[in-house]
């Protein structure tokens, strides 16, 4: 099992949650209006005056076997839409309870 971490622009949950349905995500947890800034090129999302947008973050347990899929996915609505500002990340799931 593998547990992958989903950050984006928050104005993008809708194509988010449509990847995830599409491959067959159900279980998963949110975190809302969430504060970054891109590590190159992102601009801050801070919830300010200055920087009005926030971000999103969404992680699933997933089987080993979805995750490439998974990201694959993710890698095309981010080169479509570079203000997405998405970002994903692997772990390993050692043990669920």
């Amino acid at each position: 099992m593998k547990a992958i971490l989903i950050t984006y622009n928050q104005a993008y949950y809708d194509d988010i949650a449509k990847v995830l349905k599409e491959h067959g995500v159900k279980g998963y947890t949110e975190w809302n209006e969430i504060k970054g800034h891109g590590s190159e090129t992102g601009e801050p999302h801070l919830g300010s005056h200055a920087w009005p947008t926030l971000n999103n973050a969404v992680i699933s347990i997933v089987p080993d076997e979805a995750v490439d899929a998974i990201l694959q996915t993710l890698h095309e609505h981010d080169l479509n839409a570079p203000e997405l500002g998405l970002r994903a990340f692997v772990w390993n799931i050692e043990k669920i309870i």
